[in-house]
């Protein structure tokens, strides 16, 4: 039989990393065996499901890269197929009608277990709402397996009679999520560890159904560094969230796979297609995973420098967009250099925001001077007399400015040394001038890499606006 797995999210909130976790486990298992992943949305609890939540849990999964053969299906237009099974369950003796109103005892509710059905269906004529119950057999035990916690038995005895229908004529998550996997031919359950004491539940009901009982495979919880369930007190926790805060969906996507799975050895950074050809469900950990935002941005920042700039391009014209800072003509007549750009940069950043904050002085000239480094480079802290500094930051202007120079990385690194030794003053201090003139910071990336990126004329601009403002 074809693998068949589903991811089926509650849309009452953002796609939770925990959430995301599951759906990519089971893209990737469903991938791996050449099989279908169905989205199926959980939207029965009308009172807490946002339509709008839809949307983002969709974007979300989109984002990350993770498709689906079939779907959404939305529980809240399939209520028919729930009615009909919990039908055939109190036909088949198998469920019983209960009377004894919300927050019964089970021997208050046990007394309608045996009471026949056309009686219990006089009890509905006349007005009352019962409740539907599963008939929990009294001896025995339920026997599952579980790809990752292994072989399980629960004795019926510690399993209560649970409702499957509620008043009002409602189906449970019980009802309702077995009812869908039977249907939808689900080969393959993987989910959360937070599902496990269900499962000896809806096994009873696949057999009660008479479905094929699927394959379990349940998740490792996903914790903070505190080792408490991971949630909002921990910072960020939706794919939105990480995203919004300048995650590449490549970084998280390979991050959230590594959470209670590896594929062996220490390799950390692993690519799409290599993840699916390597994903295996018995690699799973039972142990909870930690999540770690500093080892999501470290991941991140692998990312941010491996990839190309083509690759890139898209997010950091996103990012720019928003800071005011892109310009059209980085899409057609000036692409290369926003290429060129990206590359210079990639290595400094922890995050896509990042291409903003460090690419300020190559996207435009109104930026201001670090103080700091204006002190340290015009100020008294170094030997050298000012004059003496801002002399050979003319020179090296002239330099640049001739238009026989050759305004390369080999030449101006030259030209700059050259003009340090004539003059007697440091080459870090020239340097640290000329890195203060162009990008107005006491850090940047290698500087003759900046200059040859900005070129000469947008080079020889800059010198001069520093020589008119440390002069006046």
């Amino acid at each position: 039989m074809s693998v068949r797995v589903r991811f089926a999210p509650s849309p009452t909130g953002y796609l939770h990393v925990g959430g995301a976790r599951t759906a990519l486990f089971n893209w990737l298992f469903a991938r791996n065996q050449g099989g279908e992943f169905i989205l199926r949305i959980e939207d029965t609890d009308q009172e807490r499901s946002e339509k709008d939540m839809v949307t983002v849990i969709l974007e979300g999964l989109e984002n990350l890269g993770i498709d689906w053969d079939e779907g959404p299906y939305f529980q809240s237009e399939r209520k028919d197929i729930y009615l009909d099974a919990c039908e055939r369950l109190l036909e088949a003796g198998k469920a019983y009608y209960d009377f004894s109103g919300p927050g019964a005892k089970s021997e208050e509710y046990r007394q309608y277990r045996e009471l026949p059905l056309e009686e219990a269906r006089a009890g509905i004529v006349r007005g009352e709402e019962p409740a539907v119950r599963f008939k929990v057999p009294s001896e025995g035990k339920v026997f599952f397996s579980d790809v990752v916690f292994g072989k399980i038995d629960v004795q019926c005895s510690e399993i209560d009679d649970f409702v499957i229908l509620r008043s009002g004529g409602i189906p449970t998550y019980h009802l309702s999520v077995v009812a869908d996997d039977i249907e939808m031919a689900i080969t393959h359950v993987i989910r959360g560890a937070d599902h496990l004491s269900n499962t000896s539940k809806h096994v009873l009901l696949f057999e009660a159904l008479a479905g094929r009982v699927p394959g379990f495979a349940h998740l490792p919880l996903i914790l903070g560094k505190d080792k408490k369930r991971l949630s909002k007190r921990h910072g960020a926790a939706s794919v939105t969230a990480y995203l919004e805060e300048g995650m590449l969906p490549e970084a998280l996507r390979n991050y959230l796979a590594l959470l209670g799975w590896s594929p062996g050895g220490d390799r950390e950074m692993i690519q799409f297609d290599e993840l699916t050809e390597l994903f295996d469900l018995k690699r799973v950990n039972r142990a909870n995973a930690v999540f770690d935002p500093a080892k999501l941005e470290w991941l991140n920042k692998q990312y941010l420098s491996t990839l190309s700039a083509e690759a890139l391009f898209e997010s950091a014209r996103e990012t720019l967009q928003k800071k005011g800072l892109y310009r059209d003509e980085f899409d057609s007549t000036r692409r290369s250099y926003f290429l060129s750009v990206i590359d210079l940069i990639k290595s400094r950043v922890n995050s896509i925001h990042d291409f903003a904050e460090y690419g300020i002085p190559f996207f435009t000239d109104e930026f201001d001077y670090e103080e700091g480094a204006w002190n340290r480079y015009l100020g008294g802290e170094e030997e050298q007399p000012e004059d003496q500094r801002l002399d050979s930051l003319l020179r090296f202007r002239n330099a640049c400015a001739d238009p026989e120079f050759e305004f390369n990385l080999e030449k101006t690194e030259e030209a700059l040394r050259g003009i340090a030794f004539e003059m007697e003053i440091k080459a870090g201090i020239l340097i640290g001038l000329v890195r203060l003139a162009v990008t107005g910071r006491a850090k940047a990336p290698g500087i003759f890499d900046v200059l040859v990126t900005l070129g000469r004329d947008q080079t020889v601009n800059r010198l001069d606006r520093l020589l008119t403002a440390a002069r006046t």
